[in-house]
């Protein structure tokens, strides 16, 4: 009994073993077997083994420096795109929101022509201003007619500013309407858009027709 005794506590005292297994196959095609990392399989998978055979882990291949900044780059690149995409579904649903129908779409480019427009008739309009005012001073310039030269330093001026202010406001003008091809450009590219949305929107999934039921007689 005291010989039993000793050998259970012997037992108890004695440390589990817990020493890992390591296999792989190298790049010859070998399987190499260790009882720690296998330096020949640094670029490939290995595995760590318990001492009954079972995986307890998959070790990756180890990457060199200039290998982990190249698959960084291409996370990053993988990520970028995954947002991308995300922002323009996003965007879409959006765009859906705000333009459920053409007529809603068609008022607001309207909208924007409309104020493209407004500021348009200003400029216009100043522009009558000063081809009335310049009839003002074409008439004082009468006076000055066989000799321009003798024509008042405040008069020329007014007529330099006059025709600056007329020029200035037509170059406004200009600008006006190229920024009303871009409105256009802009409405008819989301025109097109929308219409895949909206189509998209109207496909119902067909719901499975289910076979007749036959009473048994």
């Amino acid at each position: 009994m005291l010989a039993g005794l000793c050998g259970l506590v012997a037992a108890q005292a004695a440390p589990a073993n817990t020493q890992s297994i390591y296999t792989c196959v190298d790049k010859q095609g070998r399987k190499l077997t260790s009882d720690r990392p296998i330096p020949e399989c640094i670029d490939r998978e290995q595995r760590e083994l318990s001492p009954t055979g079972t995986v307890r882990r998959v070790i990756g291949p180890t990457l060199t420096e200039h290998e982990r900044a190249a698959r960084e780059v291409e996370r990053r690149k993988e990520q970028e795109e995954r947002n991308r995409i995300a922002d323009e579904r996003k965007r879409e649903r959006v765009l859906v929101a705000r333009y459920p129908d053409k007529a809603a779409h068609d008022a607001e480019r309207a909208l924007a022509i409309a104020q493209v427009d407004a500021v348009t008739a200003t400029a216009t309009q100043r522009i009558a201003e000063l081809q009335a005012r310049r009839k003002t001073l074409d008439l004082e310039m009468e006076f000055y007619r066989k000799d321009p030269a003798k024509a008042p330093m405040l008069l020329r001026r007014q007529l330099a500013e006059n025709d600056e202010g007329v020029q200035e406001q037509r170059r406004f003008i200009a600008g006006q309407d190229q920024e009303k091809r871009r409105i256009h450009q802009r409405f008819d590219e989301e025109l097109a858009q929308l219409r895949q949305l909206w189509a998209a929107q109207r496909v119902v999934p067909a719901l499975p027709v289910s076979p007749p039921v036959t009473t048994a007689r």
